[in-house]
């Protein structure tokens, strides 16, 4: 890793934590390094991650507050507390309607990490978070999570037909291998970490 890297760790020890925070003490933008670092690590060492963001959270610039929730998420996902990554979302959310200038992928994880959880009990509200936003869908990805989230929690409802349709339109959303993108062509599309998700909506197409 090159120096202007330095608050991208993909690995933590106590060597990197004291390099890390010698450079952070000299840094002018303390709070952008805090909460890259924290993304960057929140799968693979969630602790870590949550601490740096309680410290990006105490300074004063609050310009990636939405985006800082959704890495505070991704952490507590990691840590198995889903109902503290539902709440984090739901910040992100709130954060984004008081800032709507400042967009993140809240709109899109918050109903998916609903469904995939069974949380039938909010699904109400990812239905109507997913139909927001629906115009704010770009890559392949983007459509096959929401139409999938809107099958599952169709199906749930006993909306059978539409739930079938949503299903098929998540699917197609899948099969697409380029993402319209010129320089990007790879950017964006449905990846194998949706398994689960494929296999519930194969059911319901059925």
């Amino acid at each position: 890793m090159s120096s202007d890297d330095w608050y991208r760790n993909e690995e933590w020890s106590e060597e990197i934590e004291s390099k890390f925070f010698e450079k952070l003490k000299r840094a002018r933008r303390k709070e952008q390094y805090l909460r890259i670092q924290a993304c960057t690590i929140a799968r693979r060492a969630p602790d870590v991650a949550l601490s740096l963001l309680d410290q990006y959270f105490e300074l004063s610039d609050d310009f990636d507050h939405a985006q800082a929730y959704c890495d505070m998420a991704a952490a507590y996902i990691a840590k198995g507390e889903i109902e503290n990554a539902i709440n984090s979302y739901g910040k992100a959310l709130e954060r984004e309607s008081a800032f709507p200038n400042l967009k993140t992928d809240a709109y899109i994880l918050y109903p998916l990490l609903i469904v995939e959880n069974k949380l039938t009990n909010l699904y109400q509200s990812a239905s109507e978070v997913l139909d927001n936003h629906q115009e704010r869908l770009m890559f392949p990805v983007d459509h096959f999570r929401w139409h999938a989230a809107k099958a599952i929690i169709s199906a749930e409802n006993g909306n059978n037909e539409q739930a079938a349709n949503h299903a098929a339109q998540a699917f197609d959303a899948a099969q697409i291998k380029k993402s319209g993108f010129r320089f990007h062509q790879k950017l964006g599309l449905v990846g194998k970490e949706y398994k689960g998700v494929v296999n519930e909506l194969r059911a319901i197409h059925a």
